[in-house]
């Protein structure tokens, strides 16, 4: 397995990226992080069973997350946001041209996935989607929203707790713990970085009509953080395209949860159906 690193440039920011190529390489998978982690964290085990599949893995941290320059949970916007991934599907071109491409995305990196294939339509195999941030699993207060708002327009880049407990990731202790410790995560978020996923997010499932891909959309029945039932909305409004399927009990991180080598396996599966 060949790794490398890389960083270009978006919006005026240096952003982090890295790949990893098998010896036998069938297609492509760009993957999309979530709010507060970064791409290193799937090289311990998903990035493996891709590369075990023949799939080349390219992955970058998000504004202000990881080894990416910027105030940690900060970013330019949501474009800026879709404009980074496009950054690296030429960055794909550059280092695979001519191989099938796919998206992989989770968690926020499931919104943005999503909302990228809806609006900038590109041209892959397929979508895989995990615990996609189309709505939170808990209700937010209205006072609360109303404050996010008021920030967006004064002040879009103050930072404040993202409220993630950590507990709920997965039922994995191991993988809390190494979460945890993981120095590269944070919990930090901004309006920028809230408001218009939140919008994001509903406007996905309104126009989930509108998909022209093939997509596998996978969410854990005790998700905590991001809500099963907004994936189910999603599935049902694109039933043409979509395949969902939920893992009964699964948390947020089902690719670090009890059932994670079903999910990989079907990932995996599923890809190779689609070439």
């Amino acid at each position: 397995m060949q790794h490398n690193e890389f960083y270009f440039y978006c919006h005026n920011k240096k952003l982090y990226g890295q790949y990893w190529k098998p010896q036998q390489l069938k297609a492509v998978v760009v993957l999309v992080h979530g709010m507060g982690s970064h791409s290193g964290r799937y090289s311990s085990f998903v990035v493996p069973e891709f590369i075990d599949k023949g799939y080349a893995v390219i992955g970058f941290d998000h504004f202000g997350h990881g080894h990416t320059e910027g105030k940690r949970g900060t970013c330019p916007g949501y474009e800026a946001v879709l404009d980074s991934i496009t950054e690296v599907f030429d960055k794909v071109d550059e280092l695979f041209n001519g191989f099938p491409r796919f998206l992989y995305g989770h968690s926020m990196g499931g919104n943005v996935a999503l909302n990228y294939v809806l609006r900038r339509k590109p041209e892959l195999k397929g979508v895989v989607i995990t615990s996609p941030f189309l709505r939170i699993a808990f209700p937010t207060p209205a006072w609360k929203m109303a404050l996010g708002k008021l920030f967006y327009r004064i002040a879009p880049n103050i930072t404040l707790s993202s409220g993630i407990d950590a507990k709920y990731i997965s039922r994995d202790e191991k993988e809390v713990n190494k979460y945890k410790e993981d120095k590269l995560v944070h919990n930090r978020i901004s309006p920028n970085f809230s408001i218009p996923f939140i919008k994001a997010g509903e406007e996905a499932i309104s126009k989930a009509l509108q998909l022209h891909l093939p997509l596998l959309l996978l969410h854990g029945t005790d998700d905590y953080i991001t809500s099963h039932y907004a994936s189910k909305a999603f599935a049902k409004q694109s039933e043409k395209y979509t395949e969902l399927k939920l893992f009964e009990g699964g948390y947020h991180e089902l690719h670090n949860d009890l059932e994670k080598q079903e999910v990989l396996n079907t990932i995996t599966g599923w890809m190779d159906n689609q070439l």
